[in-house]
């Protein structure tokens, strides 16, 4: 009997073992997708603030600017914020994380290199790499380099290399989201970024330590000199760390390198095509959402919206990210909505709104007046509603997640506009014509709502 019941309890121990386990690991929806999953205590917010950047990080080549991680906002969305400024010849040094990192480019003009991992370099230089290496010339051999502007929406992968060169006349500025719940970090909530040059040992504005180093100055030369088939002097000069560079540098030498536009594709010497170099090192990594004639929302009273997905760039599936352009005009709203899939991180651009945000038991969150360069967190199925201000209201907004979808409370295709007449005068005791109100008021408005006009009055 007592082996029988030992038997029992580990068989019972075993179970409950799995089912814990199961708590935290990856589950995915009915589409196959990957959910993310967050410890519960991650998003008890007592309330939401519109804040800047707390901590800099100077560099030769310009600044990075990094929101406090650990605020709770950021803590309940996973995520980590940052602005990175970049002046006229700069180069920001190459790194990868091991989150995927969504990009918008608030201000100026630039190259960015992605290095795609077993990927081929499929653009060279003219005349071809056999012809320069018989005529004794240094072609020049390398992945496909992306022109960036204002208004781009830019998907950096987990693990893949990347730099960026503003070549512009004025700073080139980027706001980037990092998603540490992606399923691609098996780390923790950390932020790390791998930096293959240069250095960042100062401190930030609140006194914490910048953990952005050259990683080969940890190897040794010898060791290195070996792997590239190079002299050790020039893997040490590789290991040196120039701490006043920082991590973007100004670039000495001419930044020369096969354009886009100008550029012969290398023919593959392999006698086959496994399908990979045609799907994923081919992915669009870029999109605009400045352009009003794109625009996925467009009212001529109130304002416009532009929305990158993963319908309208595949890669955001991968990454599981999205985001959106919003601008409204002086006096005119968002219709009270809330997020069915993802949290939403919104940085101010221009103007100001007042901005309310409702948590779960009716309690006000966020009750803010926000302007240029704020920032601030709407957790997932919270409600929230912005007005703006005398001079209009722009903003771009980061999603946790590659198809977002909007249930808005006011408008056309709103939640109480499909509610039956006799559900809402019984639920707040008001009048069928009241209901009827409620109901159309808003005529074909969605979402994007002009300022309001006389009351009874519909639009």
């Amino acid at each position: 009997m007592a082996s029988k019941f030992l038997l029992a309890l580990s068989l019972s121990l075993l179970v409950s073992a799995a089912l814990g386990d199961r708590q935290y690991a990856p589950r995915e929806t009915m589409a196959g997708r990957p959910l993310r999953l967050s410890r519960p205590q991650q998003c008890r917010i007592h309330r939401i603030s519109a804040v800047q950047p707390r901590n800099q990080i100077q560099s030769e080549g310009g600044f990075t600017e990094l929101w406090d991680e650990f605020e709770d906002q950021f803590q309940c969305a996973g995520v980590v914020a940052m602005r990175n400024t970049l002046r006229p010849n700069a180069l920001s040094l190459p790194n990868y994380h091991p989150n995927p990192r969504l990009v918008y480019i608030e201000k100026g003009q630039g190259f960015i290199g992605v290095i795609f991992p077993g990927c081929a370099e499929t653009y060279q230089a003219r005349g071809g790499q056999q012809e320069a290496e018989r005529k004794g010339d240094e072609r020049d051999l390398h992945q496909k380099i992306h022109r960036i502007r204002r208004g781009d929406v830019i998907a950096l992968p987990p693990g893949a290399v990347h730099w960026c060169h503003n070549d512009g006349s004025e700073d080139l500025i980027a706001v980037s989201i990092n998603d540490l719940n992606h399923q691609s970090n098996q780390l923790d909530q950390k932020f790390r970024a791998f930096y293959l040059a240069g250095s960042a040992p100062q401190r930030g504005k609140g006194g914490e330590e910048a953990t952005f180093h050259n990683i080969f100055q940890a190897f040794d030369a010898e060791l290195m000199a070996e792997a590239f088939n190079v002299s050790p002097d020039l893997i040490r000069r590789m290991q040196a760390t120039e701490e006043e560079r920082g991590l973007s540098v100004i670039a000495r030498e001419s930044m020369s390198y096969i354009r886009p536009d100008e550029y012969q594709r290398r023919e593959s010497s392999r006698p086959y095509n496994n399908g990979f170099e045609e799907t994923f090192c081919a992915m669009k990594i870029r999109t605009n959402i400045e352009n009003a004639k794109d625009a996925d929302i467009y009212s001529r009273e109130a304002g416009k919206l532009n929305v990158a997905d993963r319908h309208k760039l595949p890669i955001l599936s991968y990454l599981d990210m999205s985001a959106e352009k919003g601008s409204i005009f002086a006096n005119a709203m968002l219709s009270p909505h809330w997020v069915m899939e993802g949290h939403t991180i919104v940085y101010v651009t221009r103007g100001e709104a007042q901005v309310e945000v409702v948590d779960h038991s009716g309690q006000a969150m966020m009750k803010e007046r926000v302007s240029q360069g704020d920032m601030f967190v709407v957790p997932q199925f919270y409600t929230s509603t912005a007005k703006a201000g005398n001079q209009g209201f722009e903003w771009v907004a980061f999603k946790t997640s590659g198809n977002p979808m909007r249930n808005d409370m006011a408008g056309y295709t709103s939640a109480l506009r499909g509610m039956p007449l006799q559900v809402l005068t019984n639920a707040y005791q008001m009048s069928p014509s009241e209901a009827q109100a409620i109901k159309t008021n808003r005529g074909s408005q969605t979402f994007l709502l002009s300022p309001a006009r006389r009351a009874g009055k519909p639009y």
